[in-house]
């Protein structure tokens, strides 16, 4: 309808046609700014927030699933989607790539999306590994030189080309999986009566964007068999799971990465195991760990304790003034760990500083009767404190 530069591609019958006859037959429609703002009269559409709201009128009117893309919003950092099925809203987040070469991503996004279906992925996880196949083609071509126009064509074959290890980690990785960061605690989980599996469907139907299973109690092999089961939970909605500590677990479970603590293994020995396509995380209260972190292969940092915490013993906070100095410095995509609930996650969200990419919390999902109804709540308030921030900067 729109191409994402501006030139416009059908007329107002063609509009009236989709929106009467064509979106009430779609399983999914995958609009961007111009043409949501077209196939809704004009609105405008300039705050996630906006976006949000299209994205529940467009479902309106038909289709079952409504992804409304955000590369061209206005004044944001990231490149922002905002997916909508009829009962919950996910915010997709990955970082703004600077290229010329972008002609077809909207075309390529769609086809993407359909070959996943076909594959028999669910909705939520085609789209999600759609956007990042566009995102990592974008980020590969973007130096590549064909022709003289404002736009050029990105390579689609990159996967047959490329054996870098950056090329793999990234596309391994997502910053913005960080968004809500499920930390699992099996001591919680058997206080409510729930195993440590159930707990992880439950954050995942909720919003969370990646899942670190922690269990300081369980023996190797139990571990192990817990991994293995969160692991297909995960598969299935295109979460990934990472190991909290045990680089063996990790190996053993086929897991998607490890988070390592300042006196566990150190980064540069946990990637010389996992290999380059595995993520790696590493808590940091300092500009120094950060830096180092950086330097031994890790593809995030985990940033606190900003609040006081009792899921951690001696554990001192750094505050938001030493989150913050942290992520101005960071090399590194930044999630911010400890003492976070829905009282002060907004708070922490609407800083605004490039790099923090969400947050981590523990006792706040899983030292809670409903898992699911508490995910969702925060999924819901970290959505508003960044579509606050987005209209701050």
């Amino acid at each position: 309808m729109v191409s994402t530069s501006g030139d416009v591609l059908a007329g107002p019958s063609i509009l009236s046609t989709f929106r009467e006859e064509l979106l009430p037959m779609a399983n999914i429609v995958t609009p961007n700014i111009k043409e949501a703002s077209a196939l809704l009269g004009g609105i405008r559409l300039e705050t996630v927030a906006d976006m949000r709201n299209a994205a529940e009128l467009l479902h309106a009117l038909g289709p079952r699933n409504v992804l409304v893309k955000g590369g061209d919003l206005p004044d944001s950092l990231d490149a922002v989607d905002i997916f909508f099925n009829g009962e919950h809203f996910y915010e997709l987040r990955s970082s703004r790539i600077k290229t010329r070469n972008t002609h077809g991503t909207g075309c390529t996004l769609a086809s993407c999306i359909a070959a996943e279906l076909a594959k028999g992925s669910p909705m939520l996880t085609a789209v999600r590994v759609a956007k990042r196949y566009v995102e990592t083609a974008l980020e590969y071509s973007k130096d590549i030189l064909i022709g003289n126009g404002i736009q050029g064509p990105f390579d689609h074959l990159l996967r047959l080309k490329s054996g870098s290890h950056s090329f793999h980690r990234k596309d391994a990785f997502n910053p913005s999986d960080l968004f809500l960061y499920a930390v699992t605690d099996s001591g919680m989980n058997k206080k409510w009566g729930r195993s440590t599996v159930d707990a992880v469907a439950a954050a995942i139907q909720g919003g969370a964007t990646i899942v670190q299973l922690r269990d300081k109690d369980a023996g190797t092999k139990d571990f192990l068999e817990t991994a293995k089961s969160c692991l297909a939970v995960c598969r299935s909605h295109g979460v990934p799971l990472l190991i909290n500590d045990c680089v063996d677990v990790a190996l053993a479970s086929d897991a998607d990465g490890v988070h390592v603590g300042q006196s566990d293994m150190p980064a540069t020995v946990a990637r010389t195991l996992l290999g380059p396509e595995k993520i790696i995380g590493v808590s940091c209260k300092t500009i120094e760990q950060a830096q180092q972190a950086w330097i031994g292969g890790a593809d995030y940092i985990g940033c606190g304790g900003v609040y006081s915490t009792n899921t951690k013993a001696n554990n001192p906070t750094i505050g938001l003034d030493g989150l913050k100095t942290v992520c101005s410095a960071s090399k590194l995509p930044v999630v911010a760990i400890g003492g976070i609930n829905d009282s002060n996650a907004g708070t922490v969200m609407e800083m605004g500083v490039p790099n923090l990419k969400g947050v981590a919390v523990v006792s706040a999902l899983f030292d809670r009767e409903n898992v699911l109804a508490e995910t969702k709540k925060l999924h819901a308030l970290l959505m508003e404190a960044s579509s606050s921030s987005s209209k701050i900067q």
